[in-house]
């Protein structure tokens, strides 16, 4: 088996037109034939496990070194199950990807889920942009949200941002049985996948619990006391929170972010005025974006000593890892797994004789 660390540059373009409709007909057949074999439940952990998720698209015949993989797979899921009755998909690439909300909403009504359910999985959809967004600053802005669903409310999620600088990717992973075990806030991705490891403020990490109770703390104690943070200090020999951050974390605060940041004050009084109840809150708030998580966790940590992680939560390479041990381990079983769930699949999908043909050539580049 061939195996390694991958590269995923930005590539231009589109899926050649004669590729996407195979795509969409070949993941249909799949993905039905897993559903009915397996339940909805494993479809959604498998869409959730960057092993599988990297070989399905493999197995589609998209580039496997490409950052498109994750939106083309996506979208030809998207298209090809429009009409199951079992799984959803909203969203998508860009300007799609704003409409989740909405098409949450449509197709829940449309299978009598309840307006509970719909609002719980409306919620999860914003918060899990938001915290790939805001609450995780590693460098990489979410352009991609695909949120997929069954009937019974159960969903995951997979997004992707892009680092502008070095036009390089980065795949974050949700499954909802793994956020009700911990929170949407504390550990919650099934993977996040990059082959860059970067300096990013974490505040999702076990690390930053302090810190995330501290920015509640300082939005509901009133904020106003905060604007001598962002003020220059008349005193030489103390830090302005602009110093303090440019010196020690240059990367998550660049100084040009600075002038702004007193209008964030504006969205804090709001905050205070809703009187947020824990970091979930916070986060969903309308208008509380990036630089006011910055500032809040830089308050914390430089004046009351609370923990902030700067600790990468990138775990996978988009590849199965390296025989080398590098970015980690090869995890042979979780890898036969995926294969042996594709090969089954394919097996037993109603697709024209040439196309299974052809994806079994390239699930067979996989094995051994």
């Amino acid at each position: 088996m061939k195996i390694g660390t991958a590269d995923l540059p930005l590539h231009y373009g589109s899926c050649p037109k004669w590729l996407f409709p195979r795509m969409v007909k070949l993941s249909k057949a799949i993905s039905e034939v897993i559903i009915e074999s397996y339940g909805t439940n494993e479809f959604l952990a498998r869409l959730s496990n960057p092993y599988w998720f990297q070989a399905f698209g493999c197995v589609l015949g998209f580039d496997w070194h490409s950052s498109g993989l994750t939106t083309t797979v996506c979208g030809a899921l998207k298209e090809g199950l429009k009409e199951n009755n079992s799984i959803f998909i909203a969203g998508g690439k860009g300007k799609t990807s704003r409409k989740a909300i909405e098409e949450i909403s449509k197709r829940g009504y449309a299978i009598n889920l309840s307006g509970e359910n719909i609002a719980e999985l409306s919620k999860a959809s914003r918060l899990t942009a938001k915290i790939d967004n805001n609450a995780i600053q590693d460098g990489f802005n979410i352009y991609h949200h695909s949120f997929i669903f069954d009937n019974t409310g159960k969903w995951t999620v997979i997004q992707q941002g892009m680092n502008e600088m070095t036009s390089y990717a980065r795949r974050y992973h949700w499954l909802s049985s793994i956020v009700n075990e911990r929170s949407f806030v504390n550990e919650p991705h099934s993977a996040i996948c990059c082959d860059m490891n970067v300096k990013a403020l974490n505040m999702t990490a076990n690390e930053s619990e302090s810190a995330r109770k501290c920015s509640v703390d300082l939005i509901n104690d009133n904020p106003k006391h905060l604007e001598r943070f962002f003020a220059k200090n008349k005193n030489k020999n103390q830090l302005s929170l602009t110093d303090f951050s440019n010196e020690s974390n240059s990367f998550v605060m660049p100084r040009e972010h600075f002038p702004k940041i007193e209008a964030d004050m504006k969205i804090m009084l709001k905050a205070y005025e809703i009187q947020p109840k824990n970091y979930e809150e916070l986060v969903l708030i309308k208008g509380l974006g990036a630089k006011s998580v910055r500032a809040l966790a830089l308050i914390s940590e430089l004046v009351h000593g609370c923990n902030v992680s700067w600790r990468d939560p990138c775990k996978y390479s988009f590849a199965h890892g390296g025989k080398d041990g590098w970015p980690y381990p090869v995890d042979k079983k979780n890898y036969d797994k995926s294969i042996e769930i594709l090969q089954d699949a394919l097996s037993n999908a109603k697709v024209g004789a040439r196309l299974k043909l052809d994806a079994v050539r390239r699930l067979q580049r996989y094995i051994k």
